[in-house]
């Protein structure tokens, strides 16, 4: 791994800049889950950060994993993630678990935030065992700013569900603590079954309780659902024919065949795409789209920013149209 020298700690704040930062503590949360506080290397403030933000973590086995920030946003002196130990785990989760230890370097990018919280009257978090971390700031929040908000919080059990002892501790909302063996599957028609137009619902979690979540919201307004997922939706997917981008600054025209990514071909072509998932989750890959249909594969953007079709995701989005024009 490379090391990031001073020089290059100056910049911290630049979009999608790579430094590092030294872990200070490890600290078991719940069975299964570990937090980590990470500070800068350089003892410099880290950069700001809003709750829904996540960073890009560059772990000692090469593997880059997305771990959601789920500590203060009021403190620049340190950052807070929580890590599930995944059962499948691909390297990832494992190494962070095994091997990573308080003094370790690691490498992180700067915050991203594609799950901001956005104003309302009052909101609704539902949170699925580690969906808690982007939310747990989000209900600081909420309760700092004296706004009305519910949690409704699932887990296997209630040993595996994490932070549960500062939930408690936050003010003025009404926390459900619901793990399945003792509650079953979260009650979402009760929460979500009467549609408030001054509610923003937030929810992160397995892919199935925000598949549910989608469908108990189909009567709430456009844009009330918030929802982040840690994995790629079970989704059909139309795969389109061959296509052109046409590259507007340069005027260089591609062609993107079936079953080929748009990513995979601006990088063979020469261009620096700064991505990190590849599966349509992280947001990172988003270019501005000048003409042309996109055909939204991703997870990431909100109803509006599809409408618009004015940005997409390269890694997983195509065409409906037989010309894109990219502003790259």
């Amino acid at each position: 791994m490379n090391d990031i020298t001073m020089r290059d700690s100056m910049d911290l704040m630049e979009a999608g800049a790579v430094f590092n930062v030294d872990v200070a503590a490890v600290k078991t949360e719940a069975d299964g889950v570990v937090s980590l506080e990470l500070k800068s290397s350089y003892g410099q403030s880290l950069p700001g950060w809003t709750p829904g933000a996540h960073i890009d973590v560059i772990l000692p086995n090469a593997l880059v994993r997305q771990y959601s920030l789920c500590g203060d946003p009021q403190n620049p002196e340190a950052w807070r993630i929580g890590v599930l130990r995944e059962p499948a785990s691909r390297g990832g989760s494992s190494c962070i678990h095994e091997d990573v230890r308080v003094g370790d370097r690691l490498q992180v990018t700067t915050p991203r935030n594609n799950f901001a919280l956005v104003d309302a009257e009052r909101y609704l978090f539902i949170a699925g065992g580690i969906g808690i971390t982007p939310i747990l700031p989000m209900i600081r929040q909420a309760a700092d700013g004296g706004k009305p908000w519910t949690l409704l919080y699932g887990g296997r059990t209630r040993n595996s569900m994490a932070f549960l002892d500062e939930i408690s501790t936050c003010r003025g909302g009404e926390v459900h603590v619901m793990p399945q063996d003792e509650f079953g599957l979260l009650d979402l028609p009760r929460f979500l079954g009467a549609p408030r137009t001054d509610t923003a619902v937030y929810c992160c979690g397995p892919g199935p309780l925000i598949d549910a979540v989608e469908e108990n919201c189909r009567a709430w307004r456009a844009g009330a659902l918030h929802r982040e997922r840690f994995a790629p939706s079970v989704k059909p997917r139309l795969e389109t024919g061959a296509f052109e981008v046409e590259l507007a600054r340069s005027g260089q025209r591609l062609t993107v065949p079936p079953h080929t990514s748009l990513l995979s071909v601006l990088e063979n072509a020469g261009h620096k795409i700064t991505n990190s998932c590849r599966a349509g989750i992280c947001g990172t890959c988003l270019v501005k789209v000048l003409a042309g249909t996109p055909q939204h594969n991703d997870d990431v953007l909100s109803d509006a920013d599809r409408e618009s079709g004015a940005v997409m995701l390269v890694c997983v989005s195509r065409s409906e149209s037989e010309l894109l024009v990219l502003d790259l």
